[in-house]
């Protein structure tokens, strides 16, 4: 029998594959985002962030003993995670964006929709599916990220990991990560919990190109948010406006 996770790779390769060539993504990658556009992401994905200990929390409190493996996975995957919210409301100050704005930021309805639907498929479907999740995420995060910090850097001029440190560290920590969370993977056996790893993994490709692409085209001023300094952030207007 195939390994779950070549398994998953293969019946989840066409939906990655799609956020990869969305031409949001494939611009975003390859041209970096204007300061709006960046700003707008990040208050997105401090959401995701926030609420994925608690989603793995949720889902770890749901297994029985037949994946206790996937529930000790759990515990110490939330200890490696814990803060990490922290160093995106970090980066968002470093873009200009205080604290209590991000904090009082109204995600979007993909955002909410995604978020939901963790806690949903955890408690309703199959509580590993939390592991669908984690797939997702670090498979954009260790494939895509690398190429995104880089491309953010130079299109906001942007020194060192400032405003990068979220989506630079985990680049490197998630690609780290998916060594264990394929071993966990290839544990499951049984289909009840493998389709709903499945369905989590597709929706989150699908949802993340969703608010990539509201990222994307909202460029009106954050709310509240002060005016950059571009000397600064040696952000030139020519860049910003691209």
């Amino acid at each position: 029998m195939i390994p779950f996770f070549l398994d998953l790779v293969s019946r989840t390769d066409e939906a990655r594959r799609a956020f990869e060539l969305h031409p949001v993504v494939t611009h975003a990658a390859a041209n970096g985002m204007t300061l709006q556009r960046y700003r707008r992401l990040l208050l997105e994905l401090y959401h995701v962030v926030w609420h994925f200990n608690t989603v793995s929390a949720a889902g770890a409190s749901r297994l029985q003993d037949t994946h206790k493996q996937v529930r000790y996975f759990l515990y110490e995957h939330m200890h490696e995670e814990s803060g990490h919210e922290e160093w995106v409301l970090a980066d968002l100050e470093q873009m200009g964006v205080t604290r209590d704005i991000a904090l009082n930021h109204r995600p979007s309805h993909y955002t909410l929709a995604l978020v939901g639907y963790y806690y949903y498929a955890a408690d309703r479907k199959h509580p590993a599916s939390v592991l669908g999740m984690l797939y997702a995420l670090e498979v954009i995060a260790s494939v895509y990220g690398g190429t995104l910090t880089s491309a953010v850097k130079e299109s906001l001029l942007l020194d060192d990991e400032r405003g990068v440190s979220f989506i630079s560290s985990h680049a490197t920590l998630d690609a780290e990560h998916m060594a264990d969370l394929k071993t966990v993977l290839d544990t499951i056996e049984d289909d009840e919990a493998k389709d709903a790893i499945e369905e989590a993994v597709l929706l989150t490709f699908n949802h993340l190109t969703h608010i990539m692409v509201e990222a994307h085209l909202e460029e009106g001023d954050i709310s509240g948010a002060p005016a950059v300094n571009a000397e600064h952030f040696a952000i030139s207007a020519e860049k910003a406006a691209a």
